[in-house]
């Protein structure tokens, strides 16, 4: 008789949480360009024009912070460079760094030409903008997509719920930041009502995306559903992680529907918001994370202990403080320099 032992190499993991960061960070930005889009046509002192400050707030502060923290999961930030000496367009990673900066000055130039009162010029670049939104869109999605070894990642959902969930934690940033505008730019009790809604038909169409998903899973049309259904069988800590999801998801639901009256309360606004933004945070934990640790050959799961320091929990904290100085330096400046108003007709 032969025994024959396997033995387990340690290595680092491929998406550090900084990738969760900039994940969260890029679908909010995009999020915040289409609604940014959207109030740009809207009349004049319409609901959609009293709601363009806090879509132009969050735009500008999730734009800057997202591509801090995907140079700082690229492990070695310095060598950034070598995506544009060796520019490979098969690789959606090499297009990234193309599309990324397209993206991010498109985005400053829309936060600029509304700070100067350019409406007419803003509403020329409403679909450049649009276009590149998409674009990074697909971008991120595919990155992720394109892994055929894991089935969780390898499935059209992933794209479609990051864009979703992306989306609902603009509308729930918008929550959160308004109140850190002047008093002039805050929306009113009709306008947060309206983003509001704007959430509940997002948080619709995650529901309906996640139904469609497991119906696909047992039609036997989804693999990514068949991988999900053994992790929640066979290890307690992605069943907990699932059913507290699930839990939580329809916690954030019910307060959406519920917060019809209570929208004037600044308070409601902001747990209502940071529990918009937390849930698409945490989606994005468990899809980077969390699959990390499910081994593509074996049968337990891979331990994963998050560092403290730059590469873990100090590097999630300065994220989250280079958000707060962004929001600082921009509520700040419209109180020294406010936003020059459109010409009439404009």
């Amino acid at each position: 008789m032969q025994i024959i032992e396997l033995l387990t190499p340690a290595y680092e993991a491929a998406w550090l949480p900084w990738a969760v960061q900039y994940f969260f960070l890029v679908g909010v930005a995009t999020g915040a360009a289409l609604l940014t889009s959207a109030c740009v046509f809207g009349p004049s002192n319409g609901l959609r024009q009293r709601l363009l400050p806090t879509a132009v707030l969050v735009l500008g502060m999730s734009a800057v912070a997202a591509p801090v923290a995907l140079l700082a999961d690229l492990h070695q930030p310095a060598r950034f460079w070598h995506f544009y000496a060796h520019l490979t367009p098969w690789s959606w990673m090499s297009l990234g760094a193309v599309l990324m900066p397209t993206f991010v000055g498109l985005c400053l130039l829309m936060c600029a030409l509304w700070w100067l009162g350019k409406h007419k010029l803003m509403r020329i670049l409403v679909p450049v903008l649009l276009l590149s939104t998409l674009s990074i869109v697909v971008y991120t999605g595919a990155e992720i997509m394109v892994i055929r070894s894991r089935p969780l990642w390898n499935t059209l959902w992933v794209p479609i719920n990051l864009a979703l969930s992306g989306w609902l934690a603009t509308v729930g940033l918008g929550f959160v930041l308004y109140r850190f505008l002047p008093p002039k730019l805050q929306p009113d009790f009709e306008t947060l009502h309206g983003l509001r809604n704007l959430g509940l038909w997002l948080a619709t169409g995650l529901v309906a995306s996640a139904l469609t998903w497991g119906v696909a899973g047992i039609a036997g049309q989804s693999p990514s559903f068949d991988m999900a259904v053994r992790l929640f069988k066979d290890f307690p800590v992605w069943r907990i992680s699932m059913l507290g999801s699930a839990v939580f998801g329809a916690a954030v639901v019910m307060a959406l529907l519920r917060g019809e009256q209570r929208l004037g309360a600044k308070g409601y606004t902001l747990v209502l918001g940071m529990g918009l933004a937390a849930s698409a945070w945490a989606f994005r934990w468990a899809l980077f994370m969390g699959v990390q640790g499910v081994p593509k050959f074996g049968a337990g799961l891979y331990l994963y202990s998050m560092p403290l320091g730059g590469e873990g929990l100090m590097g999630m904290l300065g994220v989250a403080g280079l958000c707060v100085a962004l929001v600082a330096m921009t509520t700040w400046a419209l109180e020294l320099f406010p936003t020059r108003k459109p010409a009439v007709g404009a």
